[in-house]
């Protein structure tokens, strides 16, 4: 049977910002926090070892496979730093339009720093994700 890697964990969100190493990338994650937290209202929580997750969903595949994800989160990792948001969002190429210097793969925006973009319409990348899963993904009673 499939185990899932990336799960909440009880670490420290706070603990791991103070580790990662760049103080630019330190200070853009604090920045990150206080972002995510403001557009979701959810509290941070760690998602396996390096992603910071807000709030989360329940999802099952036709296949079968299910588990659980943060709606969204980021981590900062040493290359770039980590945007997690929902893959298939309809809203998501629009808005990368207006987004500034990023670089994308199937569900993750990355970025160097926070100078290099529009965080108003980061709220609104995060907003929209967390929109799209919950009507995706209802929450179970």
């Amino acid at each position: 049977m499939y185990e899932q890697k990336t799960k909440e964990t009880d670490a420290s969100v706070i603990e791991f910002i103070e580790n990662v190493e760049s103080p630019k990338k330190r200070e853009d994650a604090y920045r990150l926090l206080e972002l995510f937290k403001e557009a979701t209202g959810y509290e941070a929580k760690m998602w396996g070892p390096s992603i910071i997750g807000f709030g989360s969903y329940h999802y099952v595949y036709k296949t079968g496979h299910e588990g659980d994800a943060p709606l969204v989160g980021f981590s900062p990792r040493k290359a770039k730093i980590s945007l997690y948001f929902a893959p298939g969002e309809t809203e998501r190429e629009s808005l990368l339009a207006r987004f500034g210097k990023h670089t994308t793969g199937k569900a993750c925006v990355y970025i160097n720093k926070l100078d290099d973009i529009d965080t108003d319409v980061l709220k609104e990348l995060i907003t929209a994700s967390v929109e799209f899963l919950r009507k995706q993904y209802p929450e179970q009673p």
